[in-house]
């Protein structure tokens, strides 16, 4: 890992389904009927894709149900002092900000490598972000955005409407595969998909009385076929994205290959994903319309 420039250190979690092996230990999975143990690890790859190892992984197994205000089997941590403490480590999200503390401290021992942690959208919850910032950054991180929050300038003001209305940066093209329901026909058609790119640097709510700054990138389809949902994804990062006149370029450029990853890594759906035009007028005529070789 030490010999690369940017390392992702990606977060997820899958289910060990051992229903019907005597195994102690094991808990209830996503049916009351399965037992199992859940794993959530932490993937490191290179920015070319190239697999690192496992850094760490989140083990637990979950408690049968009993009463209808029991915790819902969520695992609780014996030695916690405080209530609120209590709750948090109680609730099975920890494992994102656990996880992102982690890749943060080892960050810390890799001054020439830069760690990216990237997660999903259950790891959108804003004590990782509030970790982030007090951790000042040591490790950056990629989350896709879940919730579409109020901006403190105005509680009329939500997060994703506030993106979409600024001036697209770019236009990215991408083959989107068929999707099959096991051995059937297919439940949605191969095409080519067009999606603008939306930046702007915001500021959200700690819930501490304080602000946690992040940059939001929406990726929005244009012109869906009719009757197909709009392709839309929603990312958050620490990262800083500059929008002026000569680094827009640059910078809308920067953001692809963490689509391009993002798209190939987390969803598995594109086969060739290209920057086809940069749409901001702002930018010199030398940086448009530009194809990208997909790979």
């Amino acid at each position: 890992m030490r010999e690369q420039e940017v390392v992702l250190c990606i977060e997820d979690t899958t289910e060990l389904d051992f229903n019907g092996q005597r195994i102690e230990g094991l808990g209830r999975l996503s049916y009351e009927a399965q037992r199992g143990m859940y794993v959530h690890p932490t993937y490191a790859v290179t920015a070319d894709r190239v697999p690192l190892g496992v850094l760490n992984a989140w083990v637990w197994a979950r408690e049968a149900k009993k009463e209808k205000d029991a915790d819902e089997g969520k695992p609780v941590a014996e030695d916690i002092e405080t209530n609120a403490t209590k709750e948090t480590e109680a609730k099975e999200s920890i494992r994102w900000i656990k996880g992102y503390e982690r890749v943060a401290e080892l960050a810390k021992t890799m001054s020439e490598t830069r760690l990216v942690y990237v997660a999903d959208r259950e790891g959108d919850i804003m004590e990782l972000m509030v970790k982030a910032r007090d951790m000042e950054h040591s490790a950056d991180w990629l989350i896709r955005s879940r919730h579409n929050r109020v901006l403190p300038t105005s509680y009329e003001d939500k997060l994703w409407p506030t993106i979409e209305a600024q001036e697209p940066v770019a236009t990215i093209r991408f083959t989107l595969r068929s999707r099959r329901k096991g051995k059937g026909k297919a439940t949605r058609k191969a095409r080519e998909v067009y999606q603008q790119l939306f930046v702007k640097r915001v500021e959200l709510r700690d819930g501490g009385g304080g602000i946690v700054s992040t940059t939001c990138i929406v990726a929005k389809e244009t012109d869906p076929p009719p009757g197909e949902e709009a392709v839309i994804w929603r990312l958050l990062t620490n990262r800083k994205v500059n929008r002026s006149p000569f680094n827009g370029h640059h910078e809308a450029r920067s953001i692809v290959p963490v689509l391009k990853l993002f798209i190939k890594n987390r969803l598995g759906q594109a086969k060739c994903v290209s920057m086809v035009n940069f749409t901001n007028d702002r930018f010199p005529p030398e940086c448009g319309p530009t194809v990208h070789k997909c790979g």
